[in-house]
């Protein structure tokens, strides 16, 4: 058999991509120029706007356009360099051709990455706030073009899509100075309600953790079944997580002992079982008959005690 024709074409393979070789060394060195321009370039851009902290998530985002720009510019001008007979406008025409089928393969990253540009600047959150997104809770880390990564507080790290925080609601428990913590207290029927807010609002005045402008309430809120209760509402600064829980903490710790030594219960809920023995005539007619409540021989409903119903005391 005759190879000669494959042999030459092989070598003429050969001889076309060695002498493309010095193109090739000359394209990756100018695409490695491009690629260092570019990072000192995201660098420079990173410190002068991340000096002023309002315009620290801009810096982000004008570095990370700016990066990709000359990288891609870098690499078209190596794909001249090294390629013989490229020219940029043929890598535009095929992506003319496939423009609908990228769009569809990438419609989610298109979309995380155009809610990432708007998050970055119209910056609802920043970098070091403490938000809250659907079921997730947390600190923000960092704020990429496609995704924003949250630190739970127990320590776990979550990537949520920019697209689910750019449309869905987002809490931001760092965006004010100051956060309003409440907490509700049950008194008994029989204590003072007035007494009793005079020593909550005693205690959260003792307190540095909770701030006397504004100034605390105390609210009653609710007659429960077996208490009264009364809403305690404070402020704390700073409002994060950690010193939101340290001064409820102080606040309750403290509130128990002073509503103790005032003598004012803090009661638990509680039943009353009714007993009789279903032997009047009128039992059944829900017009006549007693709920629960044992005769008297006096006539009138006379409440027993549990343990006597229950020894077969009542008479």
């Amino acid at each position: 058999m005759d190879f000669s024709e494959a042999t030459r074409a092989l070598q003429g393979i050969v001889d076309g991509f060695v002498r493309r070789v010095p193109h090739m060394v000359v394209g990756l060195l100018v695409f490695l120029a491009f690629y260092v321009a570019a990072r000192l370039v995201r660098a420079f851009v990173r410190r002068v706007l991340g000096r002023r902290s309002m315009l620290h998530n801009a810096g982000e985002l004008v570095g990370r356009l700016g990066f990709g720009l000359i990288w891609l510019l870098g690499l078209l001008v190596a794909l001249v360099i090294a390629v013989p007979g490229f020219t940029p406008g043929q890598l535009v025409n095929v992506l003319g051709l496939s423009s609908v089928a990228i769009g569809f393969a990438f419609r989610d990253i298109l979309q995380n990455f155009l809610a990432g540009i708007l998050l970055l600047l119209t910056q609802p959150f920043r970098v070091g706030d403490e938000i809250i997104t659907g079921s997730f809770e947390g600190t923000v880390e960092e704020i990429q073009a496609r995704a924003t990564f949250l630190r739970t507080y127990d320590g776990r790290r979550v990537v949520i899509p920019n697209a689910s925080l750019f449309t869905n609601p987002v809490t931001v428990n760092t965006a004010l100075p100051t956060r309003r913590l409440e907490y509700d207290v049950g008194i008994g029927y029989g204590d003072d309600i007035a007494k009793a807010k005079k020593v909550m609002l005693g205690v959260l005045a003792a307190l540095p953790e909770a701030m006397d402008e504004p100034a605390p309430e105390a609210l009653v809120v609710r007659l429960g079944e077996s208490s009264i209760d009364i809403r305690l509402r404070w402020w704390v600064q700073p409002p994060r997580q950690f010193d939101a829980l340290h001064a409820q903490d102080a606040v309750l710790h403290n509130l128990r002992d002073a509503l103790r030594e005032a003598g004012i219960d803090t009661p638990y809920p509680t039943r009353q079982v009714l007993w009789h023995d279903q032997t009047d005539e009128f039992d059944g007619d829900r017009m006549r008959q007693r709920e629960g409540w044992p005769a008297s021989p006096e006539g009138a409903p006379k409440p027993q005690r549990i343990v006597d119903a229950l020894r077969g005391r009542v008479k």
